[in-house]
């Protein structure tokens, strides 16, 4: 929707937009994967590992917290991508203060 919103052909880096989408499912998978893992995550929704044992053993935090990692990653590079296409790509025509507030 950016590019049809801004007037430009295309976003500016669509190979870092393809790499964004797929850490999408990397990320879920991971998640998932967690859940499975020894005796699951277990961390509730802080993603804070009880304090009453010292640390969650086995290797599900882990995969949790790396599954984080990868959707923040995958938001920082769409967020690149968003930026860059509308300083650079927008139509000539549109001024910024004239630009959807979306965009």
């Amino acid at each position: 929707m950016l590019p049809l919103m801004l007037g430009s052909p295309d976003i500016s880096f669509p190979r870092l937009n393809n790499l964004s989408f797929w850490l999408l499912p990397v990320s879920l998978f991971l998640l998932l994967d967690s859940g499975f893992v020894d005796m699951g995550c277990g961390t509730s929704w802080v993603v804070y590992p009880p304090l009453r044992t010292m640390g969650h053993p086995g290797r599900s935090v882990d995969l949790a917290i790396f599954s984080l990692h990868c959707a923040g990653v995958r938001s920082i590079l769409g967020g690149i991508n968003f930026i860059t296409t509308t300083k650079n790509l927008r139509s000539r025509s549109i001024s910024i203060e004239h630009i959807s507030l979306f965009v």
